[in-house]
């Protein structure tokens, strides 16, 4: 926890590429807490968690804690009441191949069962696929960390403006004298004659292509910083065609912002159902912060298209 309070302040570390994917998963993974609003839980449960462990395992399990358990794990700041547990699906399965047996452990509460699932417990997937998100997140996280090296690379390119060969040591020791003055802002000052006849040679290097390319590593993160919001429901659109976009563009891709993200929210509301019905809570889950606004103005919209049908009609 709170890595950046012990690691050296140092730059930032392009090629250490399972770090970067894992910054980037993090990130997303703060952002998608804010995904759905949990309104009525009890003081056991926690919406962070709920969330954490819904898109990173794909399934969570909520059971029921007796004061037996909680006196037995010797932390007695706990109370008795409703948890959320991640483990294994198993056990013989039913009439449509479903998983009958969850199993958990959890050392702290020094707790390990398999669950059957319906009575001693209730199972919420993420989605109707028990997928989670995490699949999602490392495919755009590793394509933008690639990404992000090569524009790294590219902009090192660019400083490369000519080629300096030296014939000596002294010619060498004179023109690094040169550039490094140049760099601090003074005049540079040549010592050697060396560095004026044939010792030291200058060749131009051509970069045009760098241009065009950072341009299309730009582009391609835009692309993908997009695509990824737009799967998880959020409407970022690119620009391929390097112009303005006009108001129905930007709005083709509104059909394909939601079905996942209300795929999510059904899975959710229909295991707290469950989990109202067993256990007598009242818990509801609903959109929440962009997802929430993005959804309704994309009913608003599908409204006025279905207003300006039937006036047409008329």
């Amino acid at each position: 926890m709170f890595k950046w309070m012990k690691e050296p302040k140092n730059k930032y570390d392009f090629t250490n590429k399972d770090k970067c994917i894992d910054n980037k998963i993090s990130y997303m993974l703060a952002r998608t807490q804010s995904m759905f609003e949990y309104k009525n839980l009890p003081d056991t449960l926690n919406s962070r968690i709920i969330e954490l462990y819904l898109q990173v395992n794909g399934n969570i399990c909520i059971t029921d804690i007796d004061q037996n358990i909680i006196d037995k794990s010797g932390h007695p700041e706990l109370k008795s009441g409703l948890y959320c547990f991640t483990g294994g699906l198993g056990g013989e399965y039913d009439v449509y191949y479903m998983p009958t047996i969850y199993t958990v452990s959890n050392p702290y509460l020094n707790f390990s069962k398999n669950l059957k699932i319906d009575e001693d417990c209730i199972v919420i997937p993420s989605d109707s696929m028990y997928y989670g998100l995490m699949p999602m997140f490392r495919k755009y996280a590793t394509a933008l960390t690639e990404n992000e090296i090569s524009m790294n690379i590219a902009t090192i390119v660019l400083r490369l403006q000519a080629l300096i060969s030296a014939g000596d040591d002294n010619t060498k020791k004179s023109a690094e004298k040169y550039l490094n003055d140049l760099v601090s802002g003074k005049l540079g000052v040549i010592a050697e004659n060396g560095f004026l006849d044939n010792s030291l040679k200058v060749t131009p290097y051509s970069t045009s292509g760098s241009h065009s390319t950072i341009q299309n590593i730009i582009e391609l993160e835009q692309y993908l910083r997009a695509t990824w919001y737009n799967d998880l429901g959020l409407n970022a659109n690119y620009n391929m065609k390097r112009e303005s976009l006009n108001s129905t563009e930007s709005q083709l891709n509104d059909d394909a912002l939601l079905p996942l993200v209300n795929n999510m929210l059904q899975c959710r509301k229909e295991g707290f159902d469950k989990v109202n019905e067993k256990y007598g809570t009242n818990i509801t889950v609903e959109l929440n912060s962009s997802w929430k606004s993005n959804a309704e103005a994309i009913d608003t919209d599908i409204e006025d298209v279905k207003d300006d049908g039937i006036q047409e009609t008329e």
